[in-house]
């Protein structure tokens, strides 16, 4: 099978290239899954998970790619609750290969059914952003209706889907970002909008929650813009700075089946919508990993066409 693959990690993005690899093993409990469209996150080369196996051994070459939308094609032993030709979309683990592949071998538990009525580029957008932003508000930042949320990076890929999850949830939402993000953030449904390059962080006022996945001194800063009892809630790194008499969370992503199927559920329902930018050919996606690639929305790996 084609599949993107990287060796040498001193060689950074240059060491990224279209091989032939062999088709994957569904180990017990895994599905084969048909790529149909993948996504992958830009930083991926810098996480140890893209190198090393859950022993540490080097697992070397690897596939980057972490969501996955396609068709079953093959069950593991043991595996359930799926069937072959199923569609399906969710995670890839981060020791194992990826989905910027033809195949890839994934745990069934981490995937969920998807709909005919979804296309897999929509589908391969939601997985990491969608549950990062419902676990970052609710399941760590346990925000509620009534109460203020701070979103950094509110027209991201992330903060996107967080806006409108927040606002939904009859949260009042404050997003930030760049200048020209403010058009895509208000109209996501944000009450107020503030450009981190014009505007002070202290217009934000008190808040119940940041939900923050920048990092650096915007996360540092943000810290003592949370009331009493407020929650700090961050992807970027583990905060160095707490709030007054409140709570300061890193988290990583995790697997959710039943969310997973909550949020194609809201997006058939018109209630969701994740941001499709950019739409490359497997044999694009290394320089869809470069920086200079930068479009606005999440850029999809198209790996396989058809349903």
């Amino acid at each position: 099978m084609r599949a993107i693959t990287v060796r040498d990690r001193a060689a950074g993005l240059a060491g990224l290239s279209l091989t032939e690899e062999p088709y994957p093993h569904a180990a017990e409990n895994d599905v084969i899954v048909r790529v149909h469209a993948a996504g992958f996150t830009r930083g991926e080369l810098d996480w140890p998970g893209t190198w090393s196996d859950r022993a540490g051994r080097d697992r070397t070459p690897s596939v980057p790619g972490h969501e996955v939308s396609g068709v079953v094609a093959e069950l593991g032993y043991g595996t359930t609750g799926l069937t072959v030709g199923q569609r399906v979309f969710g995670l890839t683990d981060w020791t194992r290969n990826g989905s910027l592949a033809e195949y890839v071998a994934v745990e069934a538990r981490n995937l969920a059914p998807l709909p005919a009525d979804i296309d897999h580029t929509v589908a391969a957008a939601l997985p990491i952003s969608g549950l990062t932003a419902w676990q970052g508000l609710f399941d760590h930042g346990r925000l509620a209706a009534g109460q203020t949320v701070l979103i950094h990076g509110a027209a991201g890929s992330v903060g996107s889907l967080a806006v409108q999850l927040a606002r939904e949830a009859g949260a009042r939402v404050i997003g930030t970002g760049r200048a020209g993000d403010r058009d895509t953030a208000l109209g996501l449904g944000a009450h107020a909008f503030l450009d981190l390059q014009a505007d002070s962080l202290d217009d934000a006022g008190q808040v119940d929650v940041v939900f923050d996945v920048i990092g650096g001194d915007i996360l540092d800063r943000s810290a003592a813009l949370v009331r009493a009892g407020g929650t700090l809630v961050t992807i970027a790194s583990p905060p160095t700075v707490r709030p007054l008499d409140g709570q300061a969370i890193f988290f990583i992503v995790e697997p959710d089946r039943a969310r997973l199927a909550d949020l194609a559920r809201r997006l058939r329902a018109g209630r969701l919508r994740p941001i499709v930018g950019a739409v490359r050919s497997l044999a694009e996606a290394p320089a869809a990993f470069a920086p200079a690639q930068r479009t606005s929305g999440k850029t999809i790996i198209r790996v396989t066409a058809g349903e």
